[in-house]
This record gives C-alpha cells, sequence and structure tokens, in this order.
C-alpha cells in the first residue's frame, strides 16, 4: 500500500514537472505576444521611470552652470520652505476642492452615460450617440477655453448676450472666483465624460443576459434591475478606476487651469500644477519645483495604497 502510495506520488510529482516549462520555454511559445508588448514596456522604462533620477533635485540647490554633480546638496530644505510658505495652505485648498468635485461630478458621470446608453436598443441610434459624446475628447484643451471664452465673455458672448437680453445683466463668469470651479467641472464633464464611458460599456457587455431574465420573471423593473444586477455587477470596475483616480488627487492638469487663470481668479484658481510651471520654469526654482511636484506624487502614492486596502477591507477586489 506504502509503496503504491509512494509510486503514485513519484508519478504527480513527474507529470507536474514535466508540464511545467522553462521561461525560455515561455519565451519561445509566447515570442509574438512578448513583441507586442515591447513597445510599451520601453515606452515606460525610457519615459516613465529613467527620468525619475530627476527627483533627486528635490534634495539639491540645483544650479544648472553646475550641472547635476556639482551643486549643493541641502537635503529637505525646499521642503520646508514649501510647508512654512503662505501659499501651501491656498494651493492644497484649491487642489484638493477641485479633485473633491471631480469625484462627485464628473467621475460618477461616465457611469450613468453608460447605464443610459446600455438601455438604447436600436443599435444605430446608439452608435450614433457614442460617436458624438467621444468627440470632445479629442479636441485640443485650447480649443476648448477658446471656446469657453466666446460662449462666457461680457464683449459679445453668446452666453452674456442672451442673460442681457432677457434679465437684462450680464455675469463676468471669465473673472469671477465663485464661477471658476463650476467652468472646469463643466468643462471636463463634456469633455471626458463620453470617453469615460468605453470602460463601463465594455464591462456592462459582459453581464449575464440570464440574470435580467430571471429578475424580470420576478416582476424587477428596470430600475429594480439595475440596481440589483447591473451595478452590482460593474461593482470592481468601479472599484478600480476610483482607487486608480484617487492617485490623480493633487494632480488637477496642468492646461486646463492655466488657460482660464487670471490674477482676479487666482485665489481659488492657482494649483500645485500652475504653481509648479510658476516657479519652476518662469522664474528658474528648479529643486524647489521639484519638491512640490514630488511631494504630489508621494500623496497620490499614499492615497492609491490607502484606497485599495479600503477597498479590499469591504471585501471588493483592488489593483492587487
Amino acid at each position: 500500500m506504502k509503496q503504491a502510495a509512494a509510486s503514485h506520488h513519484r508519478e504527480i510529482s513527474h507529470k507536474t514537472s514535466v508540464r511545467r516549462p522553462s521561461v525560455l520555454g515561455r519565451l519561445r511559445k509566447d515570442k509574438w505576444m512578448y513583441l507586442l508588448l515591447t513597445p510599451g514596456v520601453l515606452y515606460f522604462i525610457i519615459f516613465k521611470y529613467v527620468p525619475m533620477w530627476g527627483v533627486l533635485l528635490a534634495f539639491q540647490n540645483y544650479q544648472p552652470f553646475l550641472g547635476f554633480w556639482k551643486s549643493e546638496w541641502v537635503g529637505f530644505e525646499h521642503f520646508r520652505v514649501f510647508f512654512e510658505n503662505p501659499e501651501f495652505f491656498m494651493l492644497f485648498r484649491n487642489t484638493l476642492l477641485l479633485s473633491l468635485y471631480n469625484l462627485l461630478f464628473f467621475f460618477p458621470a461616465p457611469i450613468i452615460l453608460a447605464l443610459l446608453l446600455n438601455e438604447v436598443r436600436i443599435s444605430i441610434f446608439k452608435r450614433s450617440i457614442q460617436t458624438l459624446i467621444y468627440i470632445p475628447h479629442f479636441i485640443s484643451m485650447v480649443i476648448v477655453a477658446s471656446l469657453t471664452y466666446v460662449f462666457l465673455t461680457t464683449e459679445g458672448g453668446v452666453i452674456n448676450e442672451l442673460l442681457n437680453k432677457y434679465i437684462g445683466t450680464k455675469i463676468d463668469f471669465l473673472s469671477s472666483p465663485d464661477w471658476f470651479r463650476p467652468m472646469i467641472i463643466i468643462q471636463t464633464i463634456w469633455k471626458e465624460c463620453g470617453w469615460g464611458t468605453i470602460i463601463f460599456l465594455a464591462a456592462l457587455a459582459g453581464v449575464d443576459v440570464e440574470q435580467y431574465e430571471a429578475a424580470i420573471m420576478d416582476g424587477a423593473n428596470r430600475w429594480k434591475q439595475t440596481w440589483h444586477i447591473t451595478l452590482p455587477s460593474i461593482r470592481s470596475t468601479i472599484v478600480i478606476l476610483l482607487i486608480l483616480r484617487m492617485g490623480h488627487v493633487l494632480d488637477n492638469g496642468f492646461e486646463q487651469i492655466y488657460l482660464l487663470l487670471n490674477p482676479l481668479n487666482r485665489e481659488v484658481a492657482e494649483v500645485f500644477d500652475t504653481y509648479v510651471y510658476m516657479v519652476g520654469i518662469t522664474q528658474g526654482a528648479f529643486s524647489y519645483s521639484t519638491a512640490v511636484g514630488l511631494f504630489k506624487a508621494v500623496v497620490g502614492v499614499i492615497l492609491v495604497f490607502g484606497s485599495n486596502w479600503l477597498a479590499k477591507r469591504f471585501g471588493q477586489s483592488g489593483l492587487y
């Protein structure tokens, strides 16, 4: 009996060892897949990982004429100056509020739009709507800012001309601090909402149709089907995208903010991205601006890992 068990164990071990190909064998077997993967890997290595050595400038008093190796090392001095800067809390507040508004208003918008598109049964009508809502994603932010100016300027702007015609007054949208954040959120929703539906529509395509049929047999209406079947089915996709979004809490994008920024709304419009440009490019404070950028990156990494941990704690599938 013992000999039979030992023989059976050796046979299983032999089969397992036979079935496990070597690294070279896996590379040879999937060579075309790895070849297709090569451009993407090279892109990240060359343009993402290699430039990371530049974060060391945050710990130097970098002087271009001295070069990287001869510039003075100052440790965390730039971080201390940044945190003691009176503008730090203004920048942090503005950046955080814009990110919060994006999470509250922009993040759910593609989900809602995808759910609505998923209910459209006429194929040609659905494809036409998708094409129309995808187009703004490919429009340059400079064009979007120009359109915003054309519509909202007090000197002949379409919106202000209508306001003046019907209520007898004009609103200075472009210079008013109260209107800056709503403009940014509306721009973001208009430009990126349609493009964001692609992932959710792909997730919705994988929902089991038999679940809807069973729900209909039980008397569930469309709202109950959406709440109890559709949303739970794409919950993992929503959670993963939310975790990734948390990594960009302090990253509001440079172009969009910079193009609408002016001295009259600076108190609510200046964020870390525009501040880095101002002090790093226009004033030549390379080390100081690198320290600000590194601070943003560290906060983003912490938020990604923290939100992933929370997702796991609540029983959701995270990034890893």
